[in-house]
């Protein structure tokens, strides 16, 4: 499959690419993606979460109260989850999230997703470019000659670049990361995938592995 590749201004350079069938042609794996997008969210939990249980609440262990004759409920500990200030009943205890995921199905993911948005014609191959210094209006101009400015992007570049990243961090729609940082969380949730020339070399190089 041949793309046009443009340049910083939406303009066709004149040149266009094969996209490998191997990555971005494949029979798409849903079941794939999800478990890849289940791991990604999963590890995004810190699971540090913890309320204290009536064992573990600073009190005293003095029965309150006799236990017949008041004409109320018999209660021992002031740390009983049933007082205001007792122990939480079946809390929140730390976890651990990890989810484990094969290699091979991650990469089945990542190639589905990236067929899907191939599919859609979603997906756009520019030119290397760079910023002189960071600049928001830049950036957003980058987006409007693509048509993309109103729609929720992912732009990967081949190598870090401050100066496109910075320029982009104030856009709450848009994000920059580079071809190593790309995963199918990310691919699933744009809307538009701009792909550098060398950004593309890369995630073919790794996915055909």
């Amino acid at each position: 499959m041949k793309v046009a590749v443009l340049d910083i201004k939406g303009k066709e350079t004149g040149r266009s690419i094969e996209l490998s069938d191997d990555v971005f042609a494949i029979e798409p794996n849903e079941h794939a993606i999800y478990l890849d997008v289940k791991q990604y969210l999963a590890h995004q939990r810190q699971g540090t979460h913890k309320a204290k249980e009536r064992a573990e609440i600073a009190g005293s262990t003095r029965k309150i109260k006799k236990q017949k004759g008041t004409g109320t409920a018999r209660a021992g500990s002031i740390k009983s989850p049933v007082f205001r200030g007792g122990g939480r009943i079946f809390g929140p205890r730390p976890k651990d999230y990890t989810q484990k995921l094969n290699k091979n199905v991650k990469r089945l993911a990542r190639k589905s997703a990236l067929t899907l948005k191939s599919k859609e014609q979603a997906l756009v191959v520019v030119e290397d470019f760079n910023f002189e210094a960071p600049k928001t209006k830049d950036f957003v101009s980058f987006l409007t000659s693509l048509g993309i400015e109103n729609k929720k992007s992912l732009i990967v570049l081949g190598d870090s670049n401050n100066n496109v990243y910075l320029s982009s961090r104030n856009l709450e729609r848009s994000e920059v990361v580079t071809g190593s940082e790309l995963n199918t969380y990310k691919i699933v949730n744009a809307k538009s995938l701009v792909l550098t020339e060398s950004a593309l070399e890369g995630i073919e190089s790794n996915l055909k592995k």
